[in-house]
C-alpha cells in the first residue's frame, strides 16, 4: 500500500453554505464593543473610581488651600493658581493609571489581553481603544474635580477661557492614556513596585501643578526640569485660559507639545503593545 502524498494549502475563505450569507468583520463596531465594554466594567466599579480620582485632589486643596490658607502661610489667591493644575493632574493622571496598572497584568501573568486579540480588529486598534478608554475616564475624572474645586476656592473664570480649558483638558486625558500605554508595555511585571516611585512622583510634583511655570525664573534647573514634563504645558493651558492675569506660558505652545507628546508617546505605545502582545 503506497501512502498518498499531502499537499498543505494556504486557509481560504470557510465554505459558505447555500441560501446563507455571512457579514464581513466590521473592525469599528468591533473597536466600539470593546469600549463599551470598558465604560460598563467603569460603570460598575464606580465607587472605586471615584475614591481613586477624587481624594488626592480633594487633600492638596484641603491642605495647601484651606489649612495652610487659615495659618497665613499661603496668599488666600493660591486656591486659584492650584486648581488649574489639579484639574490638568486628574485629567492626566486619571487616564495614565487608568491604562498602566491594569496593562502590566493583563500583558504578564494573567494574558487577559489575549481574549481583546481574538475580536475582529487589528491588534494595534486594540491599543489604540486602550488609550480612548482611558482618556474617557480622564476627562471624567478631571469634570468631577471641578464642583469640587468651585465649592473650596473662589474662582472667576472667563467665560471666553472655559472652551479653551476644556479642550486642554481633552489634550491631557489623550495624553494621559498615550504615556500609560508607553509605560505599561515597557515595564517589566518584576519592576511594577518602581512605578509610583520612579515614574509617577516625579511627574506629580515636576508638572507645574502646584505653581505657575515661569515663577520658577530664579530656580533655573527646577525651571528646565519642569519643561521636561508634559503635565506641565496641560496644568499652563489650563492656567493661562481660566486665569490669564497670572503668569502662564503661551497658549500655543501648551497646545503644540501635548498634541506631539500625543503622537510620540502613542506610536511608542503602539510599537510596545504589539511586542509584547504577540510575543
Amino acid at each position: 500500500m503506497t501512502a498518498q502524498p499531502t499537499t498543505r494549502t494556504a486557509p481560504g475563505p470557510a465554505p459558505s453554505t447555500p441560501g446563507v450569507t455571512t457579514a464581513p468583520p466590521r473592525p469599528g463596531l468591533a473597536f466600539l464593543a470593546v469600549l463599551r465594554r470598558d465604560l460598563y466594567v467603569t460603570v460598575r466599579e464606580l465607587p472605586s473610581f471615584l475614591a481613586q480620582t477624587l481624594i488626592q485632589p480633594f487633600f492638596f486643596l484641603l491642605v495647601f488651600v484651606t489649612v495652610l490658607g487659615r495659618t497665613g502661610l499661603v496668599s488666600p489667591e493660591y486656591g486659584s493658581i492650584m486648581l488649574p493644575g489639579l484639574i490638568a493632574l486628574n485629567a492626566m493622571f486619571g487616564a495614565l493609571q487608568a491604562v498602566t496598572l491594569p496593562l502590566v497584568f493583563e500583558l504578564s501573568w494573567t494574558r487577559e489581553i489575549d481574549d481583546r486579540l481574538l475580536a475582529p480588529m487589528p491588534v494595534w486598534a486594540v491599543a489604540v481603544e486602550k488609550v480612548v478608554f482611558a482618556a474617557g475616564r480622564g476627562l471624567l475624572a478631571s469634570l468631577l474635580m471641578v464642583p469640587i474645586g468651585v465649592v473650596m476656592v473662589h474662582v472667576d473664570w472667563p467665560a471666553s477661557g472655559l472652551l479653551p480649558a476644556f479642550l486642554m483638558v481633552v489634550l491631557g486625558a489623550l495624553l494621559g492614556g498615550a504615556m500609560g500605554l508607553t509605560i505599561g508595555t515597557a515595564v517589566p511585571p518584576r519592576r511594577i513596585n518602581i512605578l509610583f516611585a520612579v515614574i509617577f512622583t516625579p511627574l506629580l510634583f515636576t508638572g507645574s501643578v502646584q505653581y505657575p511655570w515661569p515663577t520658577l525664573s530664579d530656580l533655573r534647573w527646577f525651571q528646565v526640569l519642569s519643561a521636561l514634563n508634559p503635565l506641565t504645558y496641560v496644568s499652563e493651558g489650563i492656567r493661562a485660559s481660566l486665569v490669564p492675569a497670572v503668569p502662564h506660558m503661551p497658549l500655543w505652545v501648551c497646545v503644540v507639545v501635548p498634541v506631539a507628546a500625543i503622537a510620540l508617546f502613542t506610536l511608542l505605545g503602539i510599537r510596545g503593545f504589539l511586542r509584547r502582545a504577540l510575543d
